[in-house]
């Protein structure tokens, strides 16, 4: 047919550009159904993937490799157009065929990242970030190899240059090469994995790690939003990774109670009887008692001033309670550090500090049994005598005002005048 345009050059051409346009596109859907049916065979026992996966993207792009290859060929039998024409041409297919190599590549890299993932040690240690790294190279790679197409030039003179670049091009990838000696130091030391919980104030980042690509780690925080960290912060910023409590069987309590200074005194006889019928308490008396009578029996007849005697105090009686009473309890692990202590005096009282650990990590059920356990000691403290200390609040005030103004005789006792 193309015999009877001979006496017309031009729709010759036309006709023979149409020809090889149709010959590529055909060339496309059957390649890409050939290749399609092929992955599909063999990935179909692998549950791993599905239609519209990674592997098939690739599939996408490589069908457009033969056609690419049909035009590169194809052009130069066309007759009636200048050279130069078929020099861009088959420059631009070749670069065509370049691009959808590296496209295809980074598809398949990341298919290799999604069945990774799905592997135990994948969470653990992710291979994101290197992948990126690859995936980079071969964008770089293809890059030079194009333009080295369009220009008709060597790749090895692109490449000559690149020495001359080295400063200009560190400066333009500085925070990828920040970022993957980052990642390769995380995970040479394995700081922290997809599914560590980190705090970070500071970035405003407090939750469960998703995501660990080359630049950016993703944390979902316990309100569901989702903190951006940068990768080389977790290097050079202040982190806390509780990866350690959620695997060591036990999450830290320590909590005081202030005790009101003016409450602690010594036991009298009716408490020591009271306090020993206590089941938590009664061995703790009984060595006690015996420990303060052979300390006391040693004192000189004249040194037997009730000052210079060893006595039973309220908050030593009950820092014990405190401390039977915690390692009585089933969901506190009495195999980690527990104990009751007291620290410095302040003006809000005197801290009482408990220091355990929970049988449990999870969150809701950690307060749950702190709670329980700080409700049992607040209930429990007017038994030994003690109060807590609480900073007097504005109704007391005013039950403070109505009393002096019914009771003048108690406004002068403070040395103040009675209200009016």
């Amino acid at each position: 047919m193309l015999d009877l345009l001979s006496d017309f050059p031009a729709a010759r051409t036309a006709g023979e550009l149409l020809l090889i346009v149709l010959f590529a596109f055909l060339a496309r859907l059957i390649v890409r159904g050939v290749i399609a049916k092929a992955v599909a065979k063999a990935t179909s026992k692998i549950s791993a993937f599905h239609p519209k996966d990674d592997f098939d993207k690739a599939v996408h792009k490589l069908s457009n490799v033969v056609p690419a290859i049909i035009v590169y060929y194809g052009i130069s039998l066309v007759s009636g157009l200048p050279s130069e024409i078929y020099s861009i041409v088959q420059n631009v297919s070749f670069s065509v065929v370049i691009l959808m190599f590296a496209l295809a590549a980074s598809h398949v890299v990341s298919a290799i990242d999604s069945i990774y993932h799905r592997r135990p040690e994948g969470r653990t240690r992710p291979i994101k970030g290197y992948l990126q790294v690859a995936k980079l190279i071969v964008y770089i790679l293809a890059a030079i190899l194009i333009v080295s197409t369009l220009l008709d030039k060597s790749p090895l003179i692109l490449l000559s240059g690149v020495g001359a670049m080295a400063a200009v091009l560190i400066l333009v990838f500085q925070d990828t090469l920040l970022s993957l000696v980052a990642s390769m130091q995380i995970a040479s030391s394995n700081m922290v994995r997809v599914g560590d919980w980190i705090e970070m104030p500071h970035l405003d980042a407090n939750g469960e790690i998703v995501e660990i690509s080359l630049y950016t780690v993703k944390v979902e925080n316990f309100d569901m939003s989702v903190t951006t960290v940068p990768i080389r912060k977790l290097i050079t910023e202040p982190m806390k990774n509780y990866r350690n409590m959620l695997e060591g069987g036990g999450r830290r309590i320590m909590r005081a109670l202030l005790i009101d200074q003016e409450s602690i005194r010594f036991l009298t006889q009716e408490d020591i009887a009271r306090l020993s019928s206590v089941g938590r308490l009664r061995s703790y008396f009984s060595a006690k008692q015996r420990e303060i009578e052979e300390w006391n029996a040693k004192l000189q007849p004249s040194s037997r001033n009730p000052v210079d005697m060893r006595r039973l105090t309220n908050i030593g009686t009950f820092r014990k309670y405190a401390e039977e009473y915690l390692r009585s309890r089933n969901d506190i692990n009495d195999g980690m550090f527990l104990m009751v202590r007291q620290l410095s005096p302040a003006p809000q009282g005197l801290p009482l500090e408990i220091y355990c650990f929970t049988k449990s990590t999870d969150w809701a059920t950690y307060e749950q049994v702190q709670s329980d356990i700080f409700d049992h000691f607040y209930a429990i403290l007017p038994e030994f005598g003690l109060r807590c200390f609480q900073t007097p609040s504005g109704r007391n005030l005013h039950e403070l005002s109505r009393t002096f103004r019914a009771q003048p005789d108690a406004a002068a006792s403070f040395g103040e005048p009675a209200f009016s």
